[in-house]
């Protein structure tokens, strides 16, 4: 017993320490294609051949696919999937909360988890984006990230869903993480099916929808002479 014992703790830590990288391989690709775009891929290739075969397949498949676009193109792309489109969203809480006000309770779960683990909220990101929760899951304290993963393994699975779908190259990315994930429940899958079906959640009376993606409404004053 004491030999199993040991044996399965020895397969527990190479599963964290091949999660930890997996985790750490998506959030550099999800992260927007600017000047370090093609180093960040240099990065990722380093911790692709750490991993086994099967777990470093569909990030493979996701690294070669966005190298075969030029500078341009990958921002166009990342912008035009994430940005623009509500149902590939990388903010893990707009899929469950939408434009609602238990949104910004749910954003500052993220919150506290990074402090709780002695790192700051970042200042030019949201703290539920899927991005930013993967790298605190993989540099700072992967036991809690892994439970905001799975916590949030519907929006995860439905992102992958509609990326799939829409034959996007960051399907594989998403497929990888939740690779690393416990198996959704049966709610779990029927509340996706149902979110697919009905889109986020939306309150149109007395709020003020928190998004990042939609730029603020015109000061009405500013608007030109004679505009209606």
């Amino acid at each position: 017993m004491k030999l199993l014992r040991r044996l399965a703790r020895g397969d527990s830590a190479r599963n964290l320490r091949e999660h930890r990288i997996v985790w750490q391989a998506a959030s550099l690709l999800l992260a927007y294609p600017d000047d370090g775009h093609h180093a960040r891929l240099a990065t990722v290739d380093e911790l692709i051949a750490l991993l086994p075969d099967e777990s470093a397949a569909p990030l493979v498949a996701a690294v070669r696919r966005l190298r075969e676009r030029s500078d341009l193109e990958a921002a166009t792309t990342y912008v035009e999937t994430f940005d623009m489109r509500r149902k590939t969203t990388l903010l893990l809480t707009y899929w469950t909360d939408g434009d609602t006000r238990n949104r910004g309770s749910a954003i500052l779960v993220f919150a506290d988890a990074y402090r709780a683990a002695g790192a700051q909220p970042p200042d030019d990101e949201s703290a539920d984006h899927l991005a930013v929760v993967l790298e605190f899951a993989a540099t700072v304290d992967p036991d809690s990230g892994a439970r905001l993963l799975a916590t949030n393994r519907m929006a995860i699975d439905m992102l992958h869903e509609q990326l799939s779908d829409g034959g996007s190259p960051y399907a594989g990315v998403i497929g990888a993480v939740a690779g690393t994930l416990p198996p959704a429940s049966e709610l779990e899958r029927q509340r996706a099916r149902a979110l697919a079906l009905s889109g986020p959640p939306a309150e149109a009376v007395g709020l003020q929808p928190f998004t990042l993606t939609v730029p603020p409404r015109r000061d009405q004053s500013a608007r030109p002479e004679g505009a209606q």
